[in-house]
């Protein structure tokens, strides 16, 4: 198979994200906006963040409540991109709806559909016929017996594979999700060739947050999640895909001493420390965070600052979902770093990282509190 070369693409990508990213503010406007739009899904995943369940919530927001979401968050202006997740996405009916109603007022739209029957070529072409730019399925381990035992579903590894290779044959651009936990920390050396195989333009690394059925049992050390940051770095250097960490913003840090070491000392800016930003959805080279360029909807209409710190500023049933987010006090604390506790609060990196507020809150109860798995807060 024919592995993309995507030197030029992200060349480009990086020279219009400086550009673009001196307009954005995050005060006004997240970038990134993921919204449950049901929580049920046929899987029962050991970490699963929502703790979904095998029915459709009667709680859900309607088609007309929906749309009328949609129409809100199209009002932030800036064109962000959402994510319908869940859950299942696609175990809601009218799921193309209101992805072609979102993509037809500028949302940039993309999916993460559970690896099941129902992600079929036909239905995946619908959702790119409808305004999805982005299929991402998770893959949690080089060896089905491991993801397997990971998602709770025997086959699920051979079905995450399946769906991914339709979603890139029906021209859709292909994500791969890990989530990086005790079980697969000395193993994800081995998942690269998977996720070359499959045609993926990006490799999202997602470190454990505990919270839903994920338990801090399961997050490896501070000093795992240093050395994972400087593979992950290593191999971003010539990775014919890209590398996103999520829910790990020290990753920024250690991309930055990387590339001030390899530039003897001289300054580094978060912008030319060599994230890769060619995965088609116009990924900012400012930090995204909880609440800080992020935004997180639930089922049934819970106005979050994402979906690992699962504390409600308002509903939108209630309250305008813009105006939450611009001034609720959650979110306007999220993006004061001088609000921040411990070490994240003195940190010459805070800025530009600011460390996992979800996980802040999942271990100590204050999401404003310093953020366990750096290195720095352990002092290991």
């Amino acid at each position: 198979m024919t592995l993309p070369n995507l030197s030029e693409r992200a060349a480009a990508e990086r020279s219009y994200q400086n550009q673009r990213m001196v307009h954005a503010d995050f005060d006004m406007a997240p970038f990134t906006i993921a919204w449950e739009v049901t929580r049920a899904c046929a899987y029962a995943c050991v970490h699963c963040r929502a703790d979904a369940l095998h029915q459709r919530d009667p709680r859900e927001l309607s088609t007309v409540e929906a749309k009328a979401l949609i129409e809100r968050l199209a009002a932030f202006g800036n064109n962000p991109i959402l994510i319908f997740t869940g859950g299942d996405p696609m175990m809601r009916p009218d799921l193309f709806e209101l992805i072609a109603y979102a993509a037809e007022r500028g949302l940039r739209c993309s999916l993460t559909p559970t690896a099941t029957a129902l992600p079929t070529k036909e239905r995946l072409e619908k959702a790119r016929d409808a305004g999805i730019k982005r299929v991402a399925l998770s893959l949690d381990a080089p060896r089905p017996e491991v993801h397997d035992d990971f998602r709770k579903v025997k086959g699920s590894w051979q079905r995450t594979m399946d769906t991914l290779h339709r979603a890139h044959d029906v021209g859709l651009s292909v994500q791969v999700n890990t989530t990086v936990a005790k079980h697969n920390v000395d193993i994800l050396h081995e998942m690269v060739p998977f996720i070359q195989e499959v045609g993926a333009v990006q490799w999202s690394v997602f470190f454990l947050v505990p919270t839903g059925r994920a338990m801090a049992e399961q997050m490896i050390t501070a000093e795992q999640h240093e050395k994972v940051f400087n593979w992950l770095y290593d191999l971003s250097q010539n990775a014919p895909f890209d590398i996103k960490s999520t829910a790990a913003p020290m990753y920024r840090r250690v991309a930055i001493e990387r590339k001030r070491a390899q530039k003897d000392g001289q300054p580094v800016t978060f912008q030319s420390a060599g994230f890769q930003y060619a995965d088609g959805l116009h990924r900012p080279t400012k930090g995204v965070n909880d609440g800080n360029g992020f935004l997180f909807i639930s089922h049934i209409g819970e106005i979050q600052p994402s979906g690992f710190l699962p504390v409600t500023a308002g509903m939108v049933r209630e309250n305008d979902i813009v105006d939450v987010y611009r001034n609720s006090p959650i979110f306007k604390d999220l993006r004061n770093p001088d609000k921040y506790k411990g070490v994240c609060g003195t940190c010459e990196y805070r800025d530009v990282c600011g460390g996992q507020r979800g996980r802040a809150y999942g271990i100590t109860g204050d999401y404003l509190e310093s953020d366990p798995a750096c290195v720095l807060v352990s002092g290991k």
